[in-house]
């Protein structure tokens, strides 16, 4: 009997299953333009994803759009108002930038598409090893659900001509502003920026950290924030105008920073000084400091919604968003600046190298300067924290 090899047989030969599965992603995703949802705050977030669709244009004839967000809850409720019509294809939303409690209430509604992550060739540059950073969004597993793309500090700045000694913890800060009334302020907590202010003073200040790795409950919020409370009592008379009124966001709180009304400002992003530094919208004696402890960070994702229309081409997005020359120019801090998800033991030496040649500046902080990554607290606590800051502090 002569065995007979179709052309597709003889390809699936030459071509490992994973290679052929991959290669019909392409196939599929070409000619497609992915609706990447992301918050459109900042604009050099925004100019780099405009070149990444342009390379992913010209690679793999996948065009991005970018749909300017204020709030990653704005394409979640889309994804949640398209099932509840029925829309369960052909949806609006093909990739989100998420994080927290937003991948945490479409995972527990099954609205994500996937697992996916494992078959994106170049996640093999990224360490998936159960517990790594890459696998957990604020304690809560990944499971291939969405795909790291960037790493994210919280940090504090300051101007160095104005504030000889920031505060070294999160307690001090009472003290710093009670000897610097009104030279001081937070995003408000409606604002994510805000919200982890308030959990980077959890974190420290709770009783017993390792609770906040758990879903919370109304007993476990109610021990663990009693010495937060009381941290924020005596702060609050001594922030920017009595604490009664609060910036919208981080960029507004940076404005207030350049023009002389506040000393300190906050950011999840260690080289935004240094970038804000070069567009003129910080003074050159700028600084970034981190508290003893080290300061929570997490991990950036985008994540497919299950009824996406080019779910192919958003795989082809993310998967190019961890290319180790992309994640090289995203931190670069003449274009974001933003750490790298990739693992370097897992680059070679070419890659290696065109991170180490990166450029550097007076107020871009080392790795080393950051100190401990803290983890999150559970998605379920900022959710909780927020709610009961409102109830308490606004009327």
């Amino acid at each position: 009997m002569r065995l007979r090899l179709t052309l597709a047989m003889l390809a699936t030969l030459i071509a490992p299953p994973a290679a052929a599965d991959w290669q019909a992603t392409l196939d599929a995703a070409r000619g497609q333009t992915v609706y990447w949802n992301a918050w459109g705050g900042d604009e050099r977030t925004n100019a780099f994803i405009a070149w990444v669709g342009e390379q992913t244009e010209v690679r793999y004839g996948v065009a991005i759009e970018h749909v300017r967000l204020s709030d990653t809850a704005e394409a979640m409720t889309r994804v949640i108002s398209e099932r509840a019509a029925g829309r369960d294809t052909g949806g609006s939303v093909d990739l989100i930038w998420i994080n927290g409690p937003n991948f945490l209430a479409m995972k527990e509604q099954d609205l994500l598409f996937g697992p996916f992550v494992a078959d994106l060739p170049n996640a093999a540059y990224v360490d998936l090893t159960p517990g790594a950073p890459a696998t957990l969004d604020f304690t809560v597993p990944v499971e291939g659900m969405e795909s790291p793309w960037r790493l994210a500090r919280f940090v504090f700045s300051y101007d160095s001509t104005r504030v000889d000694a920031p505060p070294r913890s999160m307690a001090g800060f009472v003290d710093w502003a009670a000897a610097n009334p009104g030279r001081m302020t937070h995003p408000d907590p409606s604002n994510f920026m805000g919200a982890t202010f308030l959990k980077q003073a959890l974190v420290e200040l709770a009783p017993d950290p390792a609770a906040l790795l758990d879903p919370v409950t109304e007993e476990s919020f109610a021990e663990q924030t009693v010495p937060l409370w009381a941290w924020y009592d005596a702060l609050r008379p001594n922030l920017w105008r009595q604490g009664e009124t609060f910036p919208e966001n981080e960029s507004v709180q940076q404005q207030l920073l350049n023009d002389g009304e506040v000393d300190i400002l906050m950011s999840f992003d260690p080289a935004s000084t240094a970038a804000a530094i070069t567009q003129g919208l910080l003074p050159e004696t700028a600084r970034v400091f981190v508290p003893e402890g080290g300061t929570i960070g997490n991990v950036s994702f985008v994540a497919i919604p299950y009824n996406a229309a080019n779910a192919a081409g958003a795989q082809v997005v993310a998967n190019h968003l961890l290319d180790p020359a992309v994640q090289a120019r995203m931190q670069n801090i003449e274009v974001l600046g933003s750490f790298s998800v990739l693992d370097p033991a897992r680059l070679d030496e070419d890659a290696r190298a065109s991170f180490d040649a990166l450029p550097t500046a007076p107020a871009l902080p080392t790795l080393e300067e950051l100190g401990p990554t803290l983890p999150e607290p559970h998605a379920s606590w900022m959710t909780r924290l927020t709610e009961e800051w409102a109830r308490r502090y606004t009327r």
